[in-house]
Formats: structure tokens, sequence, C-alpha cells
């Protein structure tokens, strides 16, 4: 089934496949609330983040053959984000539609510019050579990084450049980059209190 608004900016969906089974439900109104669980913890982990820093609230339950290899389960929930995220932006009335985040974590920075454009586009660079080989949290391969930014955008709809400016430890450069995604987010689908306006000069978006 596709993605479903509940209500407001309410929406969820669920995904069955051979390989994965996803429920994502995402309330763009929130206040950073979240129940994740995918069976890959580190992947958790950075949803969590995700959720805090962006103030939108989110369940999400997902399996799949982790057995086999984490990446499935990663790039299908991944999937299900932008679906779900696609639908409860409506059409975005009222945002501000752009956003633009430089997010530290000790030695790593990640910049991260979005834009609610309608057009799925991503920029992804910066990382250093090897990091997509690092396996995080005995799960987690540094190279799934770019695919979960890659499903998100294509599935939403939106415009990401993310670029790593700097970092050493594989797991502070990933957590910078869903951190800086996080707020950069936030405040490109967040209402603009002056005006109730389609962001753009073709009136759709």
């Amino acid at each position: 089934m596709g993605a479903e608004l509940i209500s407001g900016r309410i929406a969820q969906m669920e995904r069955v496949t051979s390989e994965s089974s996803v429920k994502v439900r995402m309330d763009l109104d929130g206040t950073g609330t979240s129940n994740i669980s995918t069976g890959v913890p580190f992947y958790d982990h950075m949803l969590t983040a995700l959720s805090r820093h962006s103030l939108i609230d989110l369940d999400v339950e997902a399996s799949g053959d982790t057995h086999i290899d984490v990446h499935h389960t990663v790039e299908d929930t991944a999937i299900v984000l932008g679906e779900v995220l696609r639908v409860a932006l409506g059409d975005k009335r009222g945002i501000r539609r752009f956003g633009n985040a430089t997010i530290p974590l000790d030695e790593a920075l990640a910049q991260a510019v979005v834009d609610v454009s309608g057009r799925p586009y991503l920029v992804h660079s910066g990382e250093p050579e090897g990091q997509q080989y690092h396996l995080i949290g005995g799960h987690f391969t540094g190279s799934m990084t770019r695919h979960v930014f890659e499903a998100i955008t294509y599935h939403s709809g939106i415009c990401l450049h993310m670029t790593l400016l700097g970092g050493r430890d594989p797991h502070h450069i990933v957590e910078a980059q869903f951190k800086a995604f996080a707020r950069a987010l936030r405040e490109a689908v967040e209402s603009d209190p002056r005006t109730d306006e389609i962001p753009s000069t073709k009136g759709a978006l």
C-alpha cells in the first residue's frame, strides 16, 4: 500500500516485500518523540537522532533478512520514510521550503542544505576514502549512509546537498550527517508565519 494522510501533517505507510516489512508513522508537527525498531541498532540510533533534532515524531517498526545483510532493511525503511514524508507535506503550502544546517560532532562537521522542491536530487560528498567500508556497530556499513539519503530524497521529492566538511571517526561522520539533515529538514518543513502560500513562483511544488 502507499502512504496515507491521517490528519493534518501526519502520515503513515506499511510496505511488505519478500525482503523486509516496514511500518512508519510520521508527524511533521511533533516534538521529536520517536519509537524506532529496525533490527539494526546503529540505524535505530541514527533515526532516533533524526527525529529528535528535526522535531518530527517518528514511529518505525521494521524487520527483514538481516541474517543475510542489513542492506534491504535499511534501504527499505528509508524508502518508506521518504514516501511518508512526501504525503505528510501535502501541497507544501506555507512551509519555509529551504533549510540549511552545519552540525559538529567532536572532530566531524557536516553541512546539509534542503530544498523541498518536488524534484528529487542528492549531492553527497566529502567522506574520506574507506568510510564506505567501515562496519559501525557491528552491522551498519558506511556505504549505507548515502543509500539512506538517496532513498529518502528520491521518494520524498526533496533536494539534499550533504557535505562532510571534516571527520575521522566513522561513527561521528555518519551521525553528524544525520543530525545536519535533521536540522535542515526541520527548518525546511516548518510553517512560515509570514505566508500561507506555496513557496514557488510556479504556484506548485
